[in-house]
Order: C-alpha cells, then sequence, then structure tokens
C-alpha cells in the first residue's frame, strides 16, 4: 500500500509537472555546510533514485517551506553592544508540527542549518512519529558569554521568533551547546507573550515540565535498535557480545551502561582526550563515577590506556561510533574487526566508508534510526504538555521501546523486499511516508 502510494504520486506529478530544471541538491543546500551535511545528500540523492520520483517532486520535498534569518543584539556585561546572526529553517510539516534542535555555535550558517532541518524531517518519518523537521542555531561561541549574557540572547532569540515557533507551529530543543537550562528560559520568555505554554520547547529540565527518561533516551534508543538487529540477523541477543562505545559523552556512556547491563561486554571506550581498553569488559557504572569526580578516562584503573584513533580497529561484535561525524571513512574502513557498524553519532560513516563496509559485509544501522531515541522521547515530551500530565520513567521507556521496535520492522522489510542497504531502506521508508502526507493533504 505504501510504496504503491509513492508510486501513484509519481505518476500523478509526473504528467503535471514540466521537468526542465535539474535537481538541485548540493548547490543550495550544502554549499559552505559542513561534510556531515554533503555525505547526508549523497544518501539522500541515494534513495531517491530508488524511488524513481520526478525531478521536481524531489524539489519539493527537498525545499525547506520557512527560512528566517534575525539578527541579536545585546549589551554585554561590560556595556559593548554585540550583534549575533540567527537562523531558524522549518522544512516540512506535513505529518506534523515542525521540529529540531537549536545550536549555538561560532560555525553555524544558514545552509547547515537548512541540511540538518531536511535531516529532521526524515528522522521524524523513519521514526513515524507526528513532527516534520526544522533547525535553528545562532552563530556565536557560548563559551566566550556570561550565563548572563548567554540567557540575554536566548530570550532576545524567543522574543525574535515567536510569531514562527509554537506548541502547535515549530517546537525547539537543545542541540549542540544548547541543554536544559536554555531551553527553560526559552518556555519562560515565549510564556510571557503567548501564555504558559511548557509544549513549545522540549529538552526541559524535569521539575519544569521535562520528561522522566530524556536523559537516556538516545543511549537506551541505541542499545534497543541493536537488539532488534542481532535479531533479525539471527545473532541472538546483546548478552555476551563485546562492545566498542567511541565517543563516551551523554549518548554513548547511557548506551555503553545499558548495554552492560543487558548482558553485553563494553571491552572499550574513548573521548575526546584519550581511551581505555578491557577485554575482561569494563565497569561502566564505576568508570561514570571516576569521570564525575573530574579525572580523565585513560586514568580509569580498571583498564589499560590505549590510543583514542586505535578504538575503531579493535575486534569485537559490535562498533559504536558515538562521537561526531565522519570518523568511518574510505581510509580507515577496512582496519575495521567488527561485525556491526551502530552509528549513534549524527554521520559517522562517509560515503565512501559506506560503500567500503558494504563490500566487506558489515552491516551498518544508520544515524538516522539509530539515534531515534532521543527525538521520539522529546515527542513523548510533548504530549505529557499538551496533557498537563507527567508519566512514569517506565511508562516513557516502555513506550520507546515500541517506537524503535517498530521502526526498525518498517526499515528492515523495506530493505529486503528492494534488496538495498539498512541506510538506503530508512530514507527511503521517510521519503514514502512524508509523500503520502503530502498526497492525503492535497497538493497546490
Amino acid at each position: 500500500m505504501l510504496r504503491a502510494s509513492a508510486r501513484a504520486c509519481s505518476r500523478r506529478l509526473h504528467d503535471a509537472l514540466t521537468i526542465n530544471a535539474p535537481l538541485i541538491l548540493s548547490s543550495t543546500q550544502a554549499r559552505h555546510a559542513s561534510g556531515h551535511s554533503e555525505n547526508t545528500n549523497t544518501f539522500i540523492k541515494e534513495a531517491l533514485r530508488e524511488l524513481e520520483y520526478p525531478e521536481k517532486l524531489q524539489r519539493l520535498l527537498l525545499t525547506p517551506q520557512r527560512e528566517v534569518l534575525v539578527e541579536l543584539v545585546i549589551t554585554k556585561d561590560n556595556g559593548e553592544i554585540e550583534t549575533f546572526n540567527a537562523y531558524r529553517v522549518q522544512h516540512d510539516d506535513s505529518r506534523g508540527p515542525f521540529k529540531g534542535g537549536l545550536r549555538y555555535h561560532p560555525h553555524v550558517d544558514l545552509d547547515d542549518v537548512r541540511s540538518l532541518a531536511s535531516l529532521m524531517t526524515w528522522k521524524t518519518a523513519v521514526m513515524d512519529i507526528p513532527f516534520g523537521g526544522a533547525k535553528g542555531g545562532i552563530t556565536v561561541d557560548p563559551k566566550a558569554l556570561s550565563e548572563r549574557e548567554l540567557e540575554k540572547l536566548t530570550r532576545k532569540l524567543v522574543q525574535s521568533i515567536k510569531d514562527v515557533i509554537g506548541p502547535l507551529m515549530d517546537i525547539p530543543a537543545p542541540d549542540m551547546n544548547t541543554d536544559g537550562r536554555i531551553m527553560a528560559w526559552a518556555f519562560d520568555e515565549y510564556s510571557k507573550h503567548q501564555g504558559f505554554s511548557p509544549g513549545v520547547v522540549t529538552g526541559k529540565p524535569v521539575h519544569l515540565h521535562g520528561s522522566l527518561g530524556r536523559e537516556a533516551a538516545t543511549g537506551r534508543g541505541t542499545v534497543f535498535a541493536t537488539r532488534e538487529l542481532l535479531k533479525h540477523t539471527g545473532n541472538g541477543t546483546i548478552a555476551g557480545k563485546t562492545i566498542v562505545v567511541q565517543g563516551f559523552g551523554n549518548v554513548g556512556a547511557w548506551a555503553a551502561e545499558i548495554f552492560a547491563e543487558q548482558g553485553g561486554k563494553v571491552i572499550a571506550v574513548s573521548d575526546a582526550e584519550g581511551a581505555v581498553h578491557n577485554e575482561s569488559g569494563l565497569d561502566i557504572p564505576a568508570l561514570r563515577r571516576h569521570l564525575a569526580s573530574g579525572s580523565k578516562l585513560s586514568s580509569f584503573s580498571e583498564g589499560t590506556a590505549i590510543d583514542k584513533a586505535s578504538i575503531l580497529s579493535l575486534e569485537c561484535d559490535v562498533l559504536v561510533p558515538a562521537a561526531i561525524g565522519g570518523v568511518i571513512t574510505e581510509d580507515n574502513a577496512d582496519s575495521l574487526q567488527c561485525r556491526f557498524v551502530i552509528e549513534a553519532a549524527n554521520g559517522p560513516t562517509t560515503p565512501g566508508g559506506d560503500q567500503k563496509l558494504r563490500s566487506r559485509g558489515i552491516e551498518v544501522l544508520p544515524d538516522i534510526y539509530t539515534n531515534g531515541g532521543g527525538v521520539t522521547v522529546s515527542f513523548f515530551e510533548w504530549v505529557q504538555n499538551l496533557q498537563n500530565f507527567r508519566w512514569e520513567e517506565e511508562d516513557v521507556n516502555r513506550k520507546l521501546d515500541r517506537t524503535m521496535t517498530e521502526a526498525f520492522a518498517a526499515v528492515w522489510a523495506t530493505s529486503k523486499e528492494k534488496r538495498i542497504p539498512l541506510r538506503t531502506a530508512a530514507f527511503v521508508k521517510a521519503l514514502e511516508r512524508v509523500t503520502r502526507a503530502h498526497i492525503h493533504r492535497g497538493f497546490d
């Protein structure tokens, strides 16, 4: 039924649209964007070739609906006035309100935000949660601002975009260099203008209408995703599997702890400064306490310090890149000694690296699905805010489990039916769902 709807849409629009212009994907959406954005576009184009959509339909699906550019002026603590550029790109809301993070970083620009907004459309679609895709950001180094200045900047942003965000329109969330504190300021500022509106943002502190289970959601979702892949490939359960986690931040640390709780043997982890290895398995709760005390990961006494660059080539069953993008490339993909790559980070594998892994028969579970636990529990937080009711953490985790399981089943079925890799299948499924929403809502 789903594939029939997509093909019907393609046939319907093929005659109605004049195909006289090339598809613009990389020149306007990824010019000056990060390598991750360019890599994502490569994977999207691969899925579009599978669907054989006419180019005008592709343009409809890929073109943002709204782009907001504002200048934010604040008075700093020293009395100086400084101006910052800020952006909010709303890509597609055919399946529900726009949803996407808000990042504060010196290199934020419109092209990068535009590409990431597109990616959010496909991520929410592959998870089958009723949101569209958006992204926002401020070109700023948050470390160069005091907390007071950061709060001023956040409130100024909300004042500038309050007419295009809202609980039923566009719901921002934490992203790079933003957190629950910043979301609390945004919620408070919006409520001053529009009335009590906790659902305007997600990722808020639990004591201020946030959701239980949100902090661990992306890591927990990664474990659920791994479980489903092992089961469907006939490789049993997580128990007894050797696991390497590259990136021991929030996502990697939670994933490692939950893997260990389920009987997995986490033999190595790394962070930005170093790596630690123990063939018998690391004590993850003890390691997290070690880091919380201010000590370096590599000084953990129950493991051996190793070069952080070598962690990708350790022999293991499951490799979990959970740090930054572009770490598995054409140059190092041949050195991997794992059976499965579980992409907890955004864009950890380049197209060249992905092709190498495919040729070696290493199964890759793509980021667009694997790290979808975060936006899923953001959806749960939004629902709780609309209900003015809090769910128990076990309810949140149970619903997350079901969502991850059902999303995997859909991607797996598409992969087997079309005989395409899981990554391509995830994008195909997302594109089909967004197309179906457009069909049923009608084209103008």
